[in-house]
Order: structure tokens, then C-alpha cells, then sequence
């Protein structure tokens, strides 16, 4: 008898459960990508390395998300998400636990999503995906990021808004508090962005624009709302800047096997009394793509990157890449990419002086030291 209640007791629970899993769910997920890479002049003595080299495809991240049915076409939505270092385990985006991101929101079929918390920008959610940097990551992105092509930018204390799709068109917003008394105006992040999709054809475009607060500015970026966009030689000496706005457009077309994608960017890094540079640096970049689908599990492609620097200094920077990638699975691909930099011009230094302008590929990092650079890495990536 006991055991015939047991077994009952048992059933019920399982109904219970069924019945509360049909109304929420919570999904653990995530990416692990590395590699061997070789990297020419990969410091400011022009040595080269050959290394491992993490998150070239995708960041490596696991994370939470999940929902709960509210009723009506309402749920209430979140997402944690944490990235880290397969080479030595530590937490990316600045030790923080849950740096990539971390929200919670409500989302309506009829009216849209809105999530508060640390996230990604309105570029990032809808132009990115229309770049290279969506299929070939920091391998096929701007020298030094200096446009956010590759998300190393996250805004903090943040409310964002999504709306529906509507014949293909889709918008949304996103404000970035300070959270610093007596300071309005200052430190804040906001951005918005609008794509448009029919059949093999989408664009899409957005704004960015992000404050650092007067306070201690000789310090570096310190903006209380965003990350800092300075990874790398090519604007490490505008780390002072008073304000960065960001204007980005991509268009993409998908024909048979080929995917042709182009896109443009205007960066500009602001100074004021407190920067370090006393005229405003401005980025053009200018980015082009094509993808060849060689068989099901193949995928080749080729991508040019242009980079203009002017106002406080002048540069060039051409960029060439190069990748492929073969999937094992629906979650395994092996994959290879290469690049080639040359720079041209001069760069401002961290330190307030100019050298010559030293190429860096994408945001990995390595200051070459020397007028051009190349790469080239091997991956793994699974994704769970």
C-alpha cells in the first residue's frame, strides 16, 4: 500500500510539474569557441606569436533565459549570461558574473518588449546581424572596433524597447542611466536602430550615442552606462573623449548559395575641456562581404574593411579577410580564418603623443608595431 501511494504521490508530481513547464520554461544554454592562432608583429617590438586565441567566431558564454505565460499574450521574460576565457577559465567584460547580459522584462504579441538591466545596443541587435561579423566574428571586424562592429560594448542600467514586426519593419530604443546624483546629462548611453526585411533582401540602421562624465576623465573611460570601445593602438589615445556617437547602415541580399552584404559606419569621438586631444577624431569605415555556401556543411567567405581616420589625426587601414567553416554537426563546426592589415598615416598614443600608424587586426589586440599585420587561427566551437 505504501508503495502504491508513493507511486501515486510520484504521478502527481509529474502532472504538477508538466502543467507549471507548459506555462514557464528555463533554458540553460551556451558557446565554447578557441583556437590556435599565429599572429605576425603581435607587440610594439613586431614579435610574433603563435598562441591560443579565444571567441573568434562566437564569445564563449553560457547563460540562463526563460519566460513565464502571463495570460493574454503577456510573459515575463529575463536572461543571465556570463562569458568567459576557455583558456583559463576567468569571467570576461571585466570579471563581471553575468557580463554579457543580464535583464528582465515584459513582452506582448500585440505591443512589443520591454526589458530593464545590462544589454546589448539597438546596432548590435539589428545591424550586426546583416555583417560579416555575424557568420566570421572579430576575424572579419573593424580595426580596433571603433564602431562597435563587434559588440564590445554592452549599456548598463538600461530600459529597452522592441516592437513588434510589422510587414517586415522592426524598431527599438534603448536609454542607458547614469545612476550619478546631481549630474544630468552626463554619463548617460542612448541609441535606436530600424530594419527592414522582404524575402532574400533586408537593411537596417542605427544610432549610438554614449556620454563620459567629466569626473575623473584623466583617468580614462569612465562612462557609468557603457563599456569602453578601446581595445586596441587605433584609438587608445581618445580614451579621454567627452562623448562617442556612432552611425551605423548594412544592407544584405542572399542569392542561391551566395550571401553579398555591405555596410558603413561614422564614428566620432568627441573631446572637451578634460580630453586629452583638442580636436575631434572622426572613423569612416566602409565594410563588404560575400558568403559561398559550397555544400550543406560548408561555408566559404571573403571580406574587405576600409577604415578612414581624420580630424585630430590622419590613418588607413585596409583590411582583407578570409574564412571557412565546416560544420560536424548542428552544434560543432571546425573552422579556419585569416587577415591581412596594412595601416597608413598616424595614430595618437595612449600617452598624448603620435606615431605612426601601427596595424591591428579587428579588436584581437596584438599592437603590431609595424605598418601591417597578419593572422591566422583554427577553431573549434560547440555550442550547448
Amino acid at each position: 500500500m505504501k508503495r502504491i501511494a508513493l507511486t501515486s504521490l510520484s504521478l502527481a508530481l509529474l502532472g504538477a510539474a508538466g502543467a507549471a513547464q507548459a506555462q514557464s520554461s528555463v533554458t540553460l544554454y551556451g558557446v565554447i569557441d578557441t583556437g590556435l592562432a599565429y599572429v605576425s608583429h603581435a607587440n610594439e617590438n613586431g614579435d610574433h606569436l603563435f598562441g591560443m586565441v579565444n571567441g573568434t567566431l562566437s564569445g564563449p558564454r553560457w547563460g540562463l533565459k526563460g519566460q513565464e505565460d502571463l495570460g493574454g499574450g503577456l510573459k515575463a521574460i529575463f536572461q543571465l549570461e556570463s562569458g568567459f576565457d576557455p583558456g583559463t577559465g576567468q569571467s570576461n567584460q571585466g570579471g563581471r558574473l553575468f557580463g554579457r547580459q543580464a535583464f528582465v522584462g515584459l513582452s506582448g504579441n500585440q505591443w512589443g518588449t520591454v526589458t530593464l538591466g545590462r544589454q546589448y545596443d539597438p546596432s548590435v541587435d539589428m545591424v550586426q546581424g546583416l555583417t560579416g561579423d555575424n557568420y566570421w566574428g572579430a576575424a572579419f571586424a573593424t580595426p580596433g572596433d571603433v564602431d562597435n562592429y563587434d559588440n564590445s560594448l554592452r549599456v548598463n542600467n538600461a530600459v529597452k524597447y522592441v516592437s513588434p514586426v510589422f510587414g517586415g519593419f522592426q524598431f527599438e530604443g534603448i536609454y542607458g542611466f547614469s545612476n550619478l546624483a546631481g549630474t544630468t546629462g552626463q554619463g548617460q548611453t542612448w541609441g535606436g536602430a530600424a530594419t527592414y526585411g522582404n524575402g532574400p533582401f533586408s537593411i537596417a540602421a542605427s544610432y549610438l550615442y554614449v556620454n563620459n562624465p567629466s569626473a575623473n576623465r584623466a583617468t580614462g573611460w569612465n562612462s557609468p552606462s557603457s563599456d569602453s570601445l578601446f581595445n586596441t593602438v587605433i584609438n587608445a589615445g581618445y580614451d579621454t573623449a567627452h562623448a562617442i556617437g556612432i552611425a551605423r547602415g548594412a544592407g544584405q541580399y542572399v542569392f542561391g548559395p551566395f550571401t553579398v552584404g555591405a555596410s558603413y559606419s561614422f564614428a566620432q569621438y568627441k573631446n572637451d575641456g578634460n580630453s586629452t586631444f583638442t580636436e575631434q577624431e572622426k572613423f569612416n569605415v566602409a565594410n563588404g562581404y560575400v558568403n559561398f555556401q559550397l555544400t550543406p556543411a560548408t561555408l566559404l567567405g571573403l571580406g574587405y574593411t576600409y577604415t578612414h581616420a581624420s580630424g585630430d589625426t590622419s590613418a588607413n587601414y585596409h583590411q582583407v579577410s578570409i574564412g571557412a567553416d565546416y560544420s560536424l554537426s548542428k552544434r560543432t563546426d571546425v573552422y579556419a580564418v585569416g587577415a591581412y592589415q596594412h595601416a597608413s598615416g598616424t595614430q595618437r598614443n595612449a600617452d598624448g603623443t603620435t606615431q605612426e600608424a601601427q596595424a591591428s587586426i579587428s579588436d584581437f589586440g596584438f599592437a603590431s608595431g609595424r605598418s601591417h599585420q597578419e593572422l591566422v587561427l583554427i577553431g573549434l566551437r560547440h555550442k550547448f
